[in-house]
């Protein structure tokens, strides 16, 4: 089998360690050098400098979790070309699994070209989805919170969901921090409720005629403090992303022009799929990897070039 790659290595991630195996070709002669090496920022630079050393042009390592990341950023400060695999395509063969056998085998499949690479975006595009996954999950944290608040409301037989489209809208929060503060009575709460609610002042009044304990009261109060921390914490991101976002604002701006894409959906899908759709032949293969079309679709585009595979790490 024809060699492409004569002078390259494997590497075996983990995360406190990884094990690099270079397979260095002369001609027809083969010579495997293998070294662990710690996955700090030193011994991540003692790696490149090993490479170097061993005159390797290309490095592979597999896509998982996380801990393939800070090996990536540091060796792409280097002269190597990166691959990174997935890790289901390189299985070895079955037997006894080792570090060093892992990494040799890796190499090996390298050096003959055999090795699939996944997309790896560039740095802009991976802080914009670094951010965006963490706003999804702050929203989501948000969203426990206001159900929890909302079943302790319940617990207290305060119909308020009855009443109120948005409990956490302006008369919904004035009526639990007056809760929180003590008050009790039904007509005074009722009376903090906006003029724009369309129950009758006897409708909210009944509703809120329940029986709150001190316990329900610290609950409550627990709940919304939680909640106006990640809505903070959601604002700072926001901006984050706005201050992000040069790179992609055109990208955004013409994405959000179709109708029902908002400003956030846009920023959200250059996040996810970037803005280089040369990497996906067809629509369909777009689809596919995004999860949107059938399995038969997906089985179609199986087949893809090697880069409409994407690898973010979250």
């Amino acid at each position: 089998m024809e060699v492409l790659y004569p002078r390259c290595a494997g590497l075996e991630v983990h995360k406190a360690t990884v094990v690099a195996s270079a397979r260095l070709a002369t001609g027809r002669e083969v010579v495997v050098e293998v070294r662990p090496f710690a996955t700090t920022t030193a011994g991540l630079l003692l790696l490149s400098a090993w490479l170097a050393e061993c005159g390797c042009t290309h490095v592979a390592m597999e896509a998982t979790g996380v801990s393939w990341k800070p090996v990536w950023h540091i060796l792409a400060d280097g002269e190597v070309t990166l691959v990174l695999a997935n890790a289901a395509h390189v299985q070895n063969v079955p037997g006894r699994k080792t570090d060093v056998a892992d990494a040799t085998w890796l190499a090996e499949l390298l050096a003959h070209g055999l090795v699939r690479p996944s997309f790896v975006p560039d740095a802009p595009t991976q802080a914009l989805h670094a951010l965006l996954r963490t706003r999804k999950q702050l929203v989501r944290e948000r969203a426990g919170h206001v159900q929890r608040l909302q079943k302790t409301l319940e617990d207290a037989d305060l119909k308020l969901t009855s009443v109120l489209s948005n409990v956490m809208g302006m008369s919904g929060r004035a009526i639990i921090e007056a809760l929180i503060a003590g008050e009790s009575d039904p007509a005074i709460l009722a009376a903090l409720a906006h003029r724009s609610v369309k129950a009758p002042p006897e409708k909210l009044a009944e509703a809120l005629r329940g029986r709150v304990t001190p316990q329900h009261r610290f609950l409550l109060r627990l709940h919304l403090r939680q909640i106006d921390a990640l809505e903070a914490a959601i604002t700072d991101i926001d901006q984050e992303v706005e201050a992000e976002l040069g790179p992609f604002r055109a990208a955004v701006r013409l994405l959000s022009s179709i109708p029902g894409v908002s400003t956030l959906s846009a920023e959200v899908i250059v996040a996810e799929i970037g803005t280089a759709m040369r990497r996906f032949p067809t629509a369909g293969h777009l689809l596919s990897w995004a999860g949107l079309c059938r399995a038969t679709t997906r089985a179609r585009a199986s087949a893809a070039p090697p880069a409409c595979a994407e690898v973010h790490g979250g």
